[in-house]
C-alpha cells in the first residue's frame, strides 16, 4: 500500500515536469520550422546548380536528374514524387525540356506549391523554334548571356516563399548573374581561335543550337531537339555526307545520348572523336578535369569549350 501511495505520488510530481518538457520540446521544433532552410527541388542539374548559387546557406536543393540521365525521357518515380511533395518550391527548366513531367507540375502547382520554370520571362525573340510546328528549343543553358538571366526568376521565386531573405536572393543572384556575364566572355574568347571555316559542331541531338547562334557555329545533329525520336539509316548516311563535303575535322558525342549511332558515322565518315559533351545533363558532383568541377555548370561550359576548341582548330 505504501509503495502504491509513493508511485502515485511520483505521477503527480511529473505530470507538470512532462507537460513543461512537451510545451518546451514542441516549442523548439516550432523555432528549428522557422529557421529551416527553404526546401528546394529541380529538375536538371543546370537548374539546380543555379538554385544553389542564389539561394546560398538558406535552401536546401534536391535534385531529380542526376549525370548521365535524359530529361526528354524521364519520367518521375515513385520516389521523385515523394521529394516534389516535401519541396515547397519546385524549379524545372520548362519549355518541354522534361516532356513527360508536365502533369506532374500541373497537378503540383494546384497543390499550392511554387512551381515554376526559370525559363519563364526570357525575351521570345532570343529562343529558337525548330521545325514546321515551331517548336521552341528547351537547351537555353547553351547561351550563357541568356541562361544568366533566369536567375532573376529563381530570386523571385524564393524571395516570395522567404519574404525575409529576399535581400540576400536578390544579391546574390545578382552575383551569379555577373559571374555568368564573365562566363560568357570567356567562351567567346576561346571560341575565337576556332578557325571560322572549322566552326561546324556535329553532334548526337541537336542540343548546341543556343551554343551555336551565341558564339558562331554551325551546329548539325543526328537527332532533334528532342531524344523521344531516333535517327533512321537515311539520317545517318545524310550525316556522314556531310562531314565528308565539309571536311569536319571531328564530332562530338554526349553523356546523356548513347554513342553508337554517332561511333558508325564517326568510323564511316574517316574523322576523329572530338570528345563526350555535357548536354542535358553535367557531370558528378566533385567530379573534376583540367581543374574545373564538372558537376557544376560553369565547370561543365568550360570543359565542353575547350572540348570543341581543341577537337576543332
Amino acid at each position: 500500500m505504501n509503495s502504491r501511495k509513493r508511485f502515485g505520488g511520483l505521477l503527480r510530481w511529473l505530470r507538470p515536469h512532462v507537460a513543461l518538457l512537451i510545451v518546451v520540446g514542441t516549442g523548439l521544433c516550432g523555432l528549428r520550422a522557422l529557421g529551416a532552410p527553404l526546401a528546394v527541388c529541380a529538375t536538371v542539374g543546370m537548374v539546380a546548380d543555379l538554385a544553389r548559387g542564389v539561394g546560398g546557406q538558406e535552401v536546401v536543393v534536391e535534385g531529380l536528374m542526376g549525370p548521365g540521365v535524359d530529361p526528354h525521357l524521364y519520367k518521375a518515380t515513385s520516389s521523385d514524387l515523394i521529394r516534389l511533395q516535401r519541396a515547397e518550391v519546385i524549379l524545372y527548366g520548362g519549355l518541354h525540356l522534361e516532356g513527360k513531367m508536365q502533369e506532374t507540375f500541373q497537378r503540383l502547382s494546384r497543390s499550392g506549391r511554387r512551381v515554376r520554370a526559370v525559363t519563364d520571362g526570357l525575351p521570345p525573340e532570343r529562343l529558337i523554334r525548330v521545325g514546321q510546328d515551331g517548336i521552341v528549343d528547351p537547351h537555353v543553358w547553351f547561351d550563357v548571356e541568356l541562361w544568366s538571366r533566369c536567375t532573376e526568376v529563381v530570386a523571385e521565386e524564393f524571395a516570395a516563399a522567404r519574404p525575409d531573405s529576399a535581400v540576400g536572393f536578390r544579391q546574390r543572384a545578382a552575383t551569379v548573374k555577373q559571374e555568368l556575364k564573365d562566363l560568357h566572355q570567356w567562351v567567346l574568347t576561346r571560341v575565337a581561335t576556332v578557325p571560322k571555316p572549322r566552326r561546324i559542331l556535329v553532334t548526337s541531338h541537336d542540343a548546341f543550337g543556343y551554343f551555336g547562334k551565341a558564339y558562331g557555329f554551325q551546329v548539325v545533329a543526328l537527332q532533334g531537339i528532342s531524344t523521344v525520336t531516333e535517327a533512321g539509316l537515311a539520317d545517318m548516311t545524310q550525316l556522314t555526307d556531310f562531314i565528308r563535303s565539309k571536311g569536319v575535322p571531328a564530332v562530338f558525342v554526349e553523356s546523356s545520348v548513347s554513342h553508337a549511332s554517332l561511333e558508325r558515322i564517326r568510323q564511316d565518315a574517316g574523322v576523329k572523336l572530338g570528345g563526350e559533351l555535357f548536354s542535358d545533363a553535367m557531370g558528378t558532383p566533385g567530379q573534376r578535369h583540367g581543374g574545373y568541377d564538372l558537376g557544376t555548370y560553369q565547370g561543365m561550359i568550360r570543359q565542353n569549350v575547350d572540348r570543341i576548341v581543341e577537337g576543332l582548330k
